[in-house]
């Protein structure tokens, strides 16, 4: 892409991977997301296979979420990324925010237990026992503790656009690609104690895990409010966008601001409806395995309660 014009030189060196081949951020991503929509789709067809189950909506919320990171980083939406803060924005929000989301709410942690081998001799490794140590591992209970998490979410904004270093990893192709897994990766260690869908070191309460969404989303929207209250440029490496562009630096990144501080709100709303519904599926079931216990041995709660009532009246007479 021609960027002529811009306020730095933006020929980016390739960034590349043995002898003879070039990874640019759209090429890696594209694999990435071929790669992991293949791997779900052959734990599915493993499952079916042998005649269990697996809820179709989660692979719909799965494939949906792998195609918003190919939709933001392997389009043009990505070369204008690299030249307009704005389009930028709404990558970093859709990558960090909407598609772990998605991905999340389609379990793949649950799927690949599932699907995946176990060992074929007691005492052995196999890829269900490593994934369950690591499951277990002291760096996923870290990493995924709401002490660090949160941190996390806000340096990732903060720490980043407001230092040098954005303008040190926009200067190459691997610097890109290494910023926007990070991204990702943030974004998926945020939400997944929050979404509770699959199995993790964490597993808080559903009044918790508001708390724990509540406390980082807030942040977004002071960075976003910082970014349009501004009266110059705050980031180089956007300072003078392309004549050809017809837009204005201050402009754009006012806009960019209004793009971090509406998506704080919509994919709280998102979180905070899959919440409520999980909440209200789990009082669903624990009403019905009371249900049934109370079947099983006569209701003897029930009557054991209606005798201490009994007695009381009893003793009152």
């Amino acid at each position: 892409m021609d960027h002529s014009g811009h306020g730095m030189t933006m020929d980016l060196p390739p960034f590349t991977l043995g002898r003879g081949l070039e990874f640019s951020p759209d090429t890696f991503f594209l694999v990435g997301s071929v790669l992991a929509l293949v791997l779900y789709g052959w734990g599915v067809v493993r499952l079916l296979r042998r005649g269990d189950a697996w809820p179709a909506g989660r692979t719909v919320f799965f494939a949906v979420g792998v195609l918003s990171v190919a939709l933001v980083m392997c389009t043009k939406l990505n070369d204008y990324g690299m030249v307009m803060f704005s389009v930028h924005m709404v990558q970093h929000m859709v990558i960090s925010m909407v598609s772990p989301i998605l991905v999340l709410l389609g379990a793949p942690v649950t799927l690949a237990l599932r699907a995946l081998p176990v060992a074929s001799r007691r005492g052995a490794k196999g890829p269900r026992e490593l994934l369950l140590a690591l499951l277990h591992s002291r760096y996923m209970r870290v990493i995924t503790h709401p002490a660090f998490t949160i941190p996390m979410f806000i340096a990732s904004l903060y720490g980043l656009y407001f230092t040098p270093l954005f303008d040190t990893l926009m200067g190459s192709k691997a610097g890109h690609i290494a910023m926007m897994v990070h991204f990702l990766a943030v974004g998926l260690v945020f939400f997944w104690p929050i979404m509770g869908v699959d199995p993790g070191p964490h597993r808080p309460g559903y009044v918790m895990r508001m708390l724990e969404l509540f406390a980082g989303m807030p942040f977004h929207a002071f960075f976003g409010i910082a970014l349009m209250m501004a009266s110059q440029p705050m980031i180089k490496v956007y300072d003078s966008p392309p004549a050809s562009l017809g837009i204005e630096a201050l402009a754009d990144q006012t806009a960019a601001g209004g793009i971090a501080w509406g998506f704080s709100e919509i994919p709280s709303v998102l979180v905070l409806i899959a919440l409520v519904y999980q909440w209200y599926r789990s009082e669903q079931r624990t009403a019905k395995r009371a249900d049934r216990a109370a079947d099983r041995d006569g209701d003897k709660e029930l009557a054991a309660y209606n005798a201490y009532l009994a007695s009381l009246q009893a003793r009152g007479r």
